[in-house]
């Protein structure tokens, strides 16, 4: 026998159980107030702030020229970004706000991005090594990037001094190597004049091979007596760098070195003698 209370029971039962399947079908327009759909929201389709890696990558500078270390932070929502150098744990940025009292550091943000770029203005060697940005979360994320700061090596092969025979082919080798990337000019100078390679003389050319290691060719044919001198090559990213060359009448310069040795050995020969001499009387 049932009695009301039972009946009741199942007239709710039964209510909610429509509800259920209208909800599910869409026959009816639901909506769930705002204080109970948040918490949902915010536990399955929205995440808490994260670094976006792929536009926070490390990077290479040059010395003196000011370094951008990026940092793309998602869902930053009212939190604060903060930068911080690893070595000595040395907080340098808060928000926009330069914390250190090294001011060539500072932090870059506009409204319309998800970027937080640190500055580092006249980057030196020193200021190699682990960077992290951090969002002030509880407890605090971070995504660390690493700062190599380069200074490029321009080399010339066979330097500081070279020597040509008369009527040879010149070839210079100018290499730069730890550029971050290849100098996007070169240019070379003779006795401080840039080469004209639309010259009369003629036979002047360079060839630039450039890559991870960039290689300049300067090539002079028929070298003569006045093609001697200092030649420089000139990358526009690393500092320059000089040989000194001389073009020979066909005198080779290790005949001259060994004539210079004879000359030495008959001279002490000489001296001794004249020693030997001078004890016997």
């Amino acid at each position: 026998m049932c009695t009301k209370t039972s009946i009741g029971r199942l007239i709710v039962g039964g209510a909610m159980l429509l509800l259920a399947t209208e909800l599910v079908s869409g026959s009816i327009d639901h909506k769930v107030p705002d204080e109970t759909i948040s918490p949902l929201i915010e536990a399955t389709s929205i995440r808490g702030p994260y670094f976006d890696k792929l536009a926070s990558k490390n990077v290479t500078a040059l010395v003196g020229h000011t370094a951008y270390l990026n940092c793309r932070v998602r869902n930053l929502g009212n939190r604060t970004v903060s930068w911080v150098r690893h070595r000595g744990i040395h907080l340098l940025t808060v928000g926009r706000y330069t914390y250190t009292s090294d001011q060539r550091f500072q932090a870059i943000h506009s409204p319309q991005n998800e970027d937080w770029t640190l500055q580092i203005r006249y980057p030196q060697i020193r200021d190699s090594g682990y960077y992290e940005c951090q969002v002030g979360t509880t407890p605090p994320i971070g995504h660390a990037m690493v700062l190599t700061v380069v200074e490029p090596i321009t080399t010339i092969i066979g330097g500081p001094d070279m020597f040509i025979n008369k009527g040879s082919t010149m070839n210079l080798t100018c290499i730069i190597k730890h550029s971050p990337e290849p100098p996007p000019l070169i240019y070379w100078t003779h006795d401080s004049k840039e080469i004209n390679y639309d010259s009369a003389r003629g036979g002047v050319s360079v060839i630039t091979e450039k890559g991870e290691v960039t290689t300049s060719y300067l090539l002079v044919q028929r070298a003569t007596s006045t093609d001697s001198g200092k030649y420089t090559c000139h990358p526009s990213n690393a500092n320059p760098h000089t040989v000194v060359v001389h073009v020979l009448n066909g005198e080779h310069p290790a005949a001259m070195q060994k004539g210079s040795k004879l000359s030495l050995k008959s001279s002490l020969s000489f001296l001794s003698v004249g020693l030997v001499l001078f004890i016997s009387t």
